[in-house]
């Protein structure tokens, strides 16, 4: 059995189907649905467990025998939420408490960590899972904060030599886009957000940049594709002996007005962009640039080449947001 925490969830739903394609025959998700369309993330894959967060240990225990893996991609993402006692308890707290069962049974955990956890960037984007590093970043928001904190108590069991799971791995997600996604309102990539205004005949509408170095549209992400993270985790499940905190991006920072021109490519239409002031609360606080390191990825033995912002961008309109059903 492979279990999947946050399974109905964006990232976490395109594993499932991976899996599923894969002929992955027991696979248990563990998720939250709310009274929203999160489930039709779910709609068309065959599922042999459905578990809330609560019971998620209880339904381990009873089933410890037959769990192999346990991919961990439940969390609070809102970089906006408030409630920091309420991130923790998900983000933090249960991610020890797997990190303990999957140690005691024998289990692998693959869990998501997050590029938050960078801050502003000012000291990189180096994966480097030691200690020193580690205490060398300032995440900008709890959520951020809450992925480094268990990032940073995975490091100091593994320096001290406590017993950890047989294989463990914590990814470090940049600026993911991709199917599924649609529950996340504000949160969701700009292009799902960008292409039904494109196709209503409206401009595409950017931030004006207020950093010298970086003109109107041309602040830089590292934009990567949801199909190219579930490739690492489904690599990484295949590949037993590789441990460690990883970055997931594509090595190469693009700019938003790259991601506007792709998006408006894709579909078909001539470019017409806007550029608008960004809001002031924003100003102080913006991140301008972010890029993965990936050698040590690379150096782990992970070959396989990540999709262009154009051809990713490409075959998600086309696949999927403007098909009939944009779902997985």
């Amino acid at each position: 059995m492979i279990v999947v925490t946050g399974g109905a969830g964006f990232i976490g739903s395109n594993l499932v189907a991976s899996l599923e394609r894969q002929g992955a025959s027991g696979i248990a998700v563990c998720d939250r649905f709310g009274c929203g369309d999160k489930w039709r993330n779910l709609g068309g894959h065959e599922l042999s467990a459905l578990v809330t967060p609560e019971r998620l240990i209880e339904f381990l225990d009873a089933h410890a025998d037959q769990i192999e893996v346990i991919y961990h991609l439940g969390a609070i993402s809102s970089t906006t939420e408030t409630d920091v006692d309420l991130i923790i308890h998900n983000n933090f707290t249960l991610s020890v408490a797997l990190w303990h069962w999957c140690t005691r049974h024998y289990v692998r955990l693959i869990y998501a960590s997050s590029a938050a956890t960078y801050g502003d960037g000012s000291v990189g984007f180096d994966d480097d899972g030691s200690l020193e590093a580690l205490a060398r970043l300032r995440p900008l928001n709890a959520y951020g904060w809450s992925k480094h904190t268990f990032d940073r108590y995975v490091a100091r069991s593994v320096a001290e030599g406590a017993r950890t799971p047989p294989q463990w791995a914590g990814l470090k997600f940049f600026n993911v886009y991709g199917p599924n996604e649609y529950h996340k309102g504000e949160q969701a990539s700009v292009i799902s957000r960008l292409y039904p205004v494109i196709r209503s005949g409206q401009p595409a509408r950017l931030f004006k940049s207020h950093h010298p170095d970086y003109q109107d549209g041309g602040q830089l992400r590292d934009f990567i594709s949801v199909e190219d993270c579930v490739a690492v985790m489904l690599w990484l499940g295949e590949t037993r002996v590789v441990s460690g905190l990883f970055n997931v991006g594509t090595g190469r920072a693009r700019s938003f007005r790259d991601l506007a021109l792709a998006t408006f490519h894709a579909a078909d239409l001539e470019p017409v962009i806007e550029y608008i002031d960004m809001p002031e609360s924003l100003r102080d606080r913006y991140q301008y640039f972010t890029e993965a390191r990936m050698e040590r990825l690379r150096q782990a033995g992970y070959q396989a080449p990540f999709a262009s912002l154009e051809d990713g961008i490409s075959r998600y309109v086309k696949t999927y947001l403007a098909a009939p059903s944009p779902y997985r």
